[in-house]
């Protein structure tokens, strides 16, 4: 992977503002009444479960003590939900796994899938710039808001045209490349790396050809082109090093702007405006945003 983000504060990575305008496009409104319950903001709860395995003991303290889960739980707060959603880390029973679970509202990440992740991740700052708290911390903010996208496709009756997975990772991806400049250089350095390196040692078959979610090289790409799409200035060395096929990134503009129209125009109405200003107001996301919070969604 050779994206070269800049060094920052670990904790930066999670810092996950949605950016969900209004409708820009007549006759393109969302559903009407699509959510009967009376719908709340600040509906998220966090629990860091004790590991299992003891061997988990000093990642579960460190990601306590960096407080990953009460950050995520605050920049979602702007979200309005019918229910409380609880985001949670736990053991696993030796499962590298995350997942969403409707029956109890609840979204799960392994410790053992962060370990895994880990595992995946340089030794040291690669020559291109990826670090080794990049290629953790991006995929853990990214994982999260894949399973966070399932819950609100479930609990907001978000209708989904394609893949159900497919479309968790454009939210992901759509709000990890919507941070500041430099947090999103670094998150979606490390949710590429991750793709990446994963897909060195895939093997084709019947099994992964059939899986829900697209194969770790497609995933990849995918990524870089959300990236690119949303800015080709602050993306071009994807194209410059030959990461990203010309041919793919010229409809990567085209791909960006689908996914943020179909979020605009069907989530828009679920964010607390008064509460997303608040946020915003404390500059985790960078100003040059909020042009894109009031409608504009190409300024950058």
């Amino acid at each position: 992977m050779s994206l070269s983000p800049p060094v920052a504060p670990a904790m930066k990575v999670l810092a996950c503002t949605l950016i969900l305008a209004a409708p820009s496009a007549a006759g393109w409104a969302a559903p009407a009444a699509a959510v009967s319950q009376a719908l709340h903001r600040d509906q998220f709860r966090v629990i860091y479960e004790e590991p299992k395995n003891p061997v988990h003991e000093p990642l579960y303290q460190e990601l306590r003590s960096k407080r990953v889960l009460e950050n995520l739980r605050v920049f979602l707060s702007m979200i309005r939900l019918p229910r409380i959603l609880m985001l949670r880390l736990a053991g696993c029973d030796g499962d590298d796994d995350a997942w969403y679970s409707p029956e109890d509202l609840t979204v799960t990440v392994c410790y053992e899938y962060v370990e895994e992740v880990r595992k995946l991740a340089p030794q040291a700052a690669t020559p291109a710039g990826v670090t080794p708290e990049n290629a953790v911390l991006g995929p853990l903010a990214e994982v999260f808001l894949h399973e966070v996208g399932h819950a609100l496709f479930d609990q907001l009756r978000i209708p989904i045209l394609g893949h159900e997975e497919d479309a968790a990772d454009q939210f992901a991806a759509f709000i990890l490349v919507h941070l500041s400049p430099q947090t999103a250089r670094e998150a979606m350095a490390g949710v590429a790396w991750m793709y990446a390196q994963q897909a060195k040692d895939a093997q084709l078959s019947e099994t992964s050809l059939a899986d829900v979610h697209a194969l770790s090289g497609q995933r990849f790409f995918n990524t870089l082109c959300m990236a690119y799409g949303a800015d080709p200035g602050m993306f071009k060395d994807l194209i410059e090093r030959k990461l990203l096929p010309e041919e793919r990134a010229e409809g990567c503009g085209d791909e960006y702007r689908q996914v943020a129209f179909a979020i605009q125009t069907l989530m828009s109405r679920y964010i607390d405006v008064a509460a997303r200003d608040k946020i915003l107001a404390r500059d985790w996301a960078g100003g040059k945003f909020r042009k894109r919070m009031a409608g504009d969604t190409h300024s950058k």
